[in-house]
């Protein structure tokens, strides 16, 4: 959050931090009522964003009660179906006694905070204060221990002399006792929600820089990089890629031309490899002058080669040197082991005698589309050019597999197959086993619910797939969409086909008529600047796959 505030500062001009926020704005209540939370604090997981459209806050205190109920505490408890019953209006709100309404009068009846326990024991159950205060203990821990246990007759035999029933009595036990799997104190829900609420208003206002932030703190939360840039761009916000000339470290904010908004430019933090203090050293240079070539960045920096190779291969040249991943790893191939810092006019004469005898150019055969998503994956774990999965649509469609914008937009208890990206893996311990999936293919992402049965059956499916398909039936309830599967496959394997399709960097075949024109003896420069590219490009089969990192939280 300090990072966004100081982007917006910074170029926008908007002096901004949590105090200053504008308060109750219907914008922000708006998007978190759509779930559309990814990367906001708190209300960002998959549990979070099914209650959000079934919550649908409004105000302050709606948050501070989203927060806390979806909490282990208040689902042990049973607290989360009666509050929502109530809230949507399909349940009434009874509450027996003045006393009790008094206190549980903000959560519709449902005891949801430590502070309300408390109350509810002094209140109805005649608890001291001391007393109250151990019940408290017994409850703020994360694990279930069996401590408020030992407070059920005390509690129950205490409603039932102020006029309660023994049934009211002990349903009140059983949601407090619910706390011992952790429940929060209002206070703390309450700081949660501010947060929640900042980090949702600046994601609502300022995407730009809210994407920024998010990626200049990784690791960190539920979604990777390619998640956080895909969302971004779905709100509008323009992405540039890693540039040698105008990327510094960390993701920045770029003017766009014409208009009062601002691109967010990818920092070279991003490629995966490159020592922080090579990219401080790239950074501090060009400051005077950008560079003009390979050779003028490697002679003018003084990074090794092996960094330049990392910037090549994440396609950083591409930008404003207009030198595609293999003409970049072509230049630097030619380069000399070490740069010549001293002697500058000497080694610059000895340069451009090298030059002269240098070999013909080749034009390199450039990577396609398909096969420079898989680098991109590689290189920086994301992509701006299309997603993997459009590739592979029309063979998907052909094995009747929908979209997950189409599966998401069923009706509900419609039977279909989709698949996706494995984004992440979720298993609550409160969820007695099911485990919650977030795929996602070119259209966007989809729900997935896993029973234990299936889990267990379809193990190293379910942990091992970076792509999956999903046979299963849909789950709509209002807003809150699921696919609980039925079946699943590990489709990784098609993730290959992406470089294949590309028809990745091969060498040429002969003309088939050695036999009767000879096959040289020595090569010819044209020859030998094709086995120099075999040199260089031989590796690319090996990563023939795209590799995607999920998120797993188990």
């Amino acid at each position: 959050m300090s990072k966004a505030f100081r982007l917006i500062e910074e170029h926008k001009g908007r002096p901004i931090d949590l105090a200053r926020i504008e308060q109750e704005d219907p914008a922000t209540y708006a998007m978190i009522r759509k779930a559309d939370t990814l990367g906001t604090f708190q209300i960002e997981s998959r549990a979070q964003m099914s209650m959000l459209p079934r919550m649908k806050p409004r105000t302050f205190y709606d948050l501070v009660i989203q927060v806390a109920i979806v909490r282990p505490g208040p689902i042990q408890g049973d607290m989360v179906h009666p509050y929502l019953r109530r809230r949507e209006g399909k349940e009434e709100v009874v509450y027996p006694t003045p006393e009790l309404e008094a206190v549980l009068g903000k959560t519709l009846g449902v005891p949801l905070f430590q502070e309300s326990a408390m109350k509810v024991a002094m209140v109805c159950a005649g608890f001291t204060g001391g007393e109250a205060d151990q019940l408290r203990k017994s409850m703020a821990t994360f694990k279930f221990t069996g401590g408020v246990s030992r407070f059920k007759d005390k509690l129950v035999s205490g409603m039932e002399r102020n006029g309660y029933t023994r049934e009211f009595a002990e349903k009140t036990f059983s949601q407090l006792e619910g706390f011992g799997s952790y429940g929060f104190p209002e206070s703390h829900a309450a700081s949660f929600a501010l947060i929640a609420y900042a980090s949702s208003y600046v994601k609502c206002h300022y995407p730009d820089a809210f994407c920024a932030a998010l990626l200049n703190s990784q690791p960190m939360g539920f979604y990777a990089p390619a998640q956080i840039v895909g969302d971004a761009r779905k709100h509008g916000v323009e992405v540039r890629p890693v540039c040698i000339n105008r990327s510094r470290w960390d993701c920045t904010l770029e003017p766009i031309d014409g208009s009062n908004r601002h691109a967010v430019r990818l920092g070279m933090r991003m490629v995966h490899g490159l020592a922080q203090i090579d990219a401080a050293r790239i950074v501090a240079v060009r400051a005077d002058q950008s560079f003009e070539s390979v050779d003028d960045l490697w002679r003018r920096s003084g990074v090794p080669t092996a960094s330049l190779v990392e910037l090549a291969e994440a396609d950083a040249f591409l930008p404003s040197l207009q030198l595609q991943r293999r003409d970049a790893l072509w230049a630097i191939k030619a380069l000399r082991d070490e740069p010549l810092p001293l002697f500058a006019a000497a080694a610059e004469r000895e340069h451009r005698a090298i030059a002269e005898q240098r070999e013909p150019e080749v034009s390199l055969r450039q990577m396609m589309e398909g096969h420079n998503v898989i680098q991109d994956y590689s290189h920086t774990g994301l992509t701006l050019r299309q997603h993997p999965l459009a590739f592979l649509r029309k063979d998907l469609a052909a094995r009747n597999i929908v979209t997950c914008e189409e599966a998401m937009a069923a009706r509900d208890g419609r039977w279909l197959m989709a698949a996706g990206l494995v984004l992440v893996r979720q298993k609550p311990g409160s969820a007695k086993g099911v485990m919650f999936l977030t795929v996602e293919d070119e259209t966007g992402p989809a729900n997935v619910v896993v029973w234990p049965t299936l889990f267990e059956r379809r193990r190293q499916v379910v942990l091992g797939s970076s792509m999956m398909a999903i046979n299963g039936r849909i789950q709509r309830e209002g807003e809150v969409v699921h696919l609980v599967a039925q079946q699943l496959f590990d489709l990784t394997g098609d993730l290959s086909g992406l470089a294949d399709r590309d028809e990745a960097f091969k060498l040429p075949t002969g003309r088939g008529d050695e036999f009767a024109h000879g096959a040289p003896g020595t090569p010819d420069s044209r020859e030998r600047a094709v086995m120099k590219v075999r040199e260089i490009y031989e590796p690319d089969r090996i990563i023939d796959r795209l590799k995607v990192k999920s998120r797993n939280f188990q």
